[in-house]
């Protein structure tokens, strides 16, 4: 436990001053002031532009900003299918890997232009040093700065007033991409290099070892895609074992930085909101409410592996806490706080197995991906979806008091929460109907690597994962199969359009209405009082959309486990 609280600090003590300096950096990136790297990127902004034909200070329609978002996410699909078909005839293909099965190829193309990252297959067999960066890490950047744009969109709709417009997508992805994802994945990627991890373009090296057996080391351009991978909320490994793997996250000090990496963009950005809005009280409350569920489903998971697995006690095992899929260089308490980090927000990183975590731990990684990855979420999309669940909130509120229900001056309206609704619930309600499919159909239970409780779980953290385009699995589920590939893919797709639309429909709503004057009967949203209604109304949303699932799932698993069974 003492290693736990230590590496809890640790990583507040780096993240919260860093997430605190670039928040307010971002706030005056994307309001169009100068900031201290102006003068070194600037040009390379006008250079985009200019060569892209953009209008700068031409903004759009929120009809015209999702037009414009969906097609290019859907034009990058498209791009990277094609590349992974035809890798085997393009150049940086050092190991002569072939064309990739254009199941895996289209589900991996949807997956990456998704934010999702989800990986059926093993990298450093699978695709080509071409692939992985052309391919792979062009998407990782742009998959963000899709996020963060739709994010900037819908704030400034409650920041405006009878306005038509919400700005200009073309703008928001150069600034997101150019100003912040670029930077910072430089600057940790050559902090990476310096700890070990590979970054080349050679063809694997082969060793002879100790024992006189030669054996190969898949190497690549891993540093540049490790780092974009976890400041995105990307996710994907150049490597099959991601960040357990030595060369992708070599010690404790990689490991640290990768889990700040995760959360710092998905954190500053909810001050970035209280510094555009004017409110910053207003941003610390969405704060505290992400905190507040963090720490509790840190708190349930550190019990649960501390714990350990209640039938070597019974057998008189003193077996201690769970270690079983751990990385030893790293520990216990590392590994479930990148496990938390990693679900909370729509990473998909990991460093150690999922499927070897205790019930409960899988429980608190499923719901965490289960309510919208929220707290804290994706870079945007989870401010994005918090957002959703302020809006039903309010609406709470307004029927407690008898008022219509506003947000920062805004009425919201029946087509407000409608939206809210959509993007809270039409996920959900996909993935729970993949995954009823896929326990009914032979190819779906063809892929479970475990019966009964634990083999559904499987299955439902992959389509979780899928819907919450978080891109991590349990690794028990054997999904590069056709029927895996496709339905997936078809979840990540609906999962990443439910947040965008209807978040960029309330953007652009509330940008037309008028801001309404603060009264005494006015419901105040940055104290205690809202938190509470806020956290209160994202845990019963969850529990009530997923309680069957979880009870047939890890909650059966656990019961099963306390009672001596082991299926």
């Amino acid at each position: 436990m003492v290693k736990a609280i230590l590496s809890l600090l640790e990583l507040a003590a780096i993240l919260l001053p860093a997430a605190v300096f670039l928040g307010r950096y971002m706030a005056r990136v994307f309001q169009g002031e100068r900031s201290f790297l102006t003068p070194a990127l600037r040009p390379v902004e006008s250079l985009v532009y200019r060569l892209c034909r953009i209008d700068e200070s031409r903004e759009m329609s929120g009809r015209t900003y999702a037009i414009c978002a969906v097609s290019f996410t859907l034009i990058g699909v498209l791009v990277l299918f094609l590349l992974q078909l035809l890798q085997g005839v393009l150049p940086l293909n050092p190991q002569g890997l072939r064309g990739v099965r254009w199941d895996t190829a289209l589900s991996t193309a949807i997956s990456f232009s998704t934010n999702t990252n989800w990986q059926s297959y093993a990298g450093e067999t699978t695709m080509s040093h071409l692939t992985q960066m052309l391919g792979l890490a062009v998407q990782n950047f742009l998959s963000a700065g899709i996020g963060i744009a739709v994010a900037l969109a819908m704030i400034r709709g409650f920041i405006r007033r009878e306005a038509n417009t919400v700005g200009s997508f073309w703008v928001d992805l150069v600034r997101s991409v150019v100003y912040v994802l670029l930077p910072l994945s430089l600057v940790l990627a050559v902090v990476l290099m310096s700890q070990g991890v590979v970054e080349t373009l050679r063809p694997h090296a082969t060793v002879e070892t100790l024992e006189g057996v030669r054996q190969t080391i898949p190497v690549g351009p891993v540093a540049s895609q490790e780092a974009i991978k976890e400041l995105g909320t990307n996710g994907g490994g150049f490597f099959n074992a991601n960040s357990a793997h030595p060369l992708e996250n070599p010690n404790g000090l990689t490991n640290l930085l990768e889990n700040v990496a995760m959360l710092l963009i998905p954190v500053a950005l909810v001050f970035t909101f209280g510094r555009m809005i004017k409110n910053r009280k207003q941003g610390r409350a969405l704060f505290a409410a992400m905190v507040v569920l963090f720490a509790l489903g840190l708190a349930v998971a550190l019990w649960a592996e501390l714990a350990g697995n209640p039938l070597l006690a019974k057998a008189g095992i003193a077996g201690g806490a769970n270690l079983e899929g751990k990385e030893m260089r790293f520990g216990l308490a590392p590994s479930v706080l990148f496990g938390q980090a990693t679900t909370a927000t729509s990473t998909g990183a990991v460093n150690s197995m999922h499927d070897s975590a205790m019930p409960l731990t899988g429980l608190v990684y499923l719901f965490n991906m289960g309510i919208g990855e929220v707290i804290f979420g994706g870079v945007g999309v989870g401010l994005v979806g918090m957002l959703f669940y302020v809006v039903l909130a309010m609406f709470v509120a307004g029927l407690m008091i008898g008022r219509t229900p506003e947000f920062l001056g805004k009425k919201l309206g029946p087509y407000e929460m409608i939206m809210a609704v959509v993007g809270v619930l039409l996920s959900p309600v996909i993935l729970l109907c993949f995954l009823a499919v896929a326990l009914a159909v032979p190819s779906g239970l063809a892929g479970l690597g475990n019966p009964s409780a634990h083999g559904l779980s499987e299955v439902l953290y992959a389509y979780t994962s899928a819907v919450g385009n978080n891109g991590s699995a349990f690794a028990g589920l054997s999904a590069n199969t056709p029927f895996y590939n496709l339905t997936l893919g078809l979840a990540m797709l609906v999962g990443r359009f439910a947040t965008l639309l209807p978040g960029l429909a309330i953007g652009a709503s509330v940008a037309r209405k008028k801001t309404a004057p603060v009264g005494v009967a006015t419901f105040p949203t940055t104290g205690l009082l809202f938190v509470v209604v806020l956290v209160g109304a994202i845990l019963l949303v969850g529990a009530l959309t997923y309680f069957p699932a979880f009870s047939l799932g890890p909650i059966l698993e656990h019961l099963r486990l306390v009672g001596g069974g082991t299926l």
